[in-house]
Order: structure tokens, then C-alpha cells, then sequence
């Protein structure tokens, strides 16, 4: 995993290179259903969940991708699982950002008390796959036909995490 860079919780500064990277994600058209992109004063509310981590890797001052945790469900016996959302920016993909963020995440999850993480990848995205199993995450089963993009049924494979402290 890289030294040299800082992770830490996102701030007000970050917004602008949060929304660039999620972009890029949308455009690629192989990380989320969204088709529309995002400005910063549109994610500025993610900001707003103090229980919700969200997490960057800066370099020389720099984001380089972020992590995110988000409310899974509303009934209250599923209160300490989150979704996540794990985006790296074009230029940094494949350098050990991802690698870094996860147990800097897991613990900020931990610490809120979560004792479940999940989310749901497209099969394509071999990358985001690979990292999650590298972090112990499973694959938990497939949700096929889950949602179109531009048209196309996609299936997501869903993945979880137990953080182990907070059982």
C-alpha cells in the first residue's frame, strides 16, 4: 500500500474533487446506475451524515478517490449495516488508493458502530470485485436484471463485510 498518502474525512474543500472523481465513474458507465453527473453543491449533504463515513486519500494535497458509507435501510434492526461507495480517480486506478482507503474505512465504520458493510458491483467491474475480496468482503449472491443503463438490463453481484468488533 502507498506511504504517501493521507487519509482522512472529507471536508467542505474536498466536494469539488469528490464530484470530479464520482464523474468520471458515471461516465465510465461500469460503477453506478446514475447517468447524471453530479455537482458539488449536489453532494454536499453527504457531508451532512455524521455517522456516515466519508473518507479521502489525498496526495500532495491532491484527492485521489474517496469512500463512502450510506444508510441501507430504514427499519431500525438494520441500523448498523451501511451501504458503501468506493470511487478512484481515472489517473490513480490500479496505484493502491483503494487499498489504502478500505482499512481506514473499516475502522471509521467500526467506530460508529456498524457491524456490516455491503454493496453491489457490476460483474464488469473487475477491479472494485477484486479489491473487495482482497478485504474480506463475500460475494453474497447476484441480483440479476436489477436496473437499467442506457437501455440495458444490468445484474450487480451484491457483496458484505462483517466488521467483527461490533458483534
Amino acid at each position: 500500500m502507498p506511504t504517501d498518502l493521507n487519509i482522512r474525512p472529507a471536508t467542505a474543500q474536498d466536494l469539488k474533487a469528490i464530484a470530479e472523481i464520482y464523474n468520471e465513474g458515471i461516465r465510465d458507465r461500469i460503477a453506478t446506475f446514475e447517468i447524471r453527473e453530479r455537482t458539488p453543491e449536489e453532494i454536499q449533504g453527504w457531508l451532512e451524515r455524521p455517522r456516515h463515513p466519508l473518507l479521502v486519500a489525498e496526495k500532495e494535497g491532491k484527492v485521489l478517490g474517496w469512500i463512502a458509507a450510506s444508510d441501507y435501510r430504514a427499519r431500525e434492526c438494520y441500523a448498523g449495516i451501511a451501504e458503501f461507495s468506493i470511487y478512484i480517480a481515472k489517473a490513480a486506478r490500479g496505484q493502491g488508493v483503494g487499498n489504502t482507503l478500505m482499512p481506514a474505512f473499516f475502522k471509521a465504520c467500526e467506530e460508529q458502530g456498524f457491524w456490516k458493510i455491503l454493496s453491489r458491483i457490476f460483474p464488469e467491474n473487475k477491479g472494485s470485485l477484486a479489491l473487495c475480496k482482497k478485504h474480506g468482503f463475500r460475494e453474497v449472491g447476484v441480483y440479476e436484471n436489477h436496473a437499467k443503463l442506457d437501455g440495458v438490463w444490468r445484474d450487480v453481484v451484491i457483496v458484505e463485510r462483517v466488521l467483527e468488533a461490533n458483534l
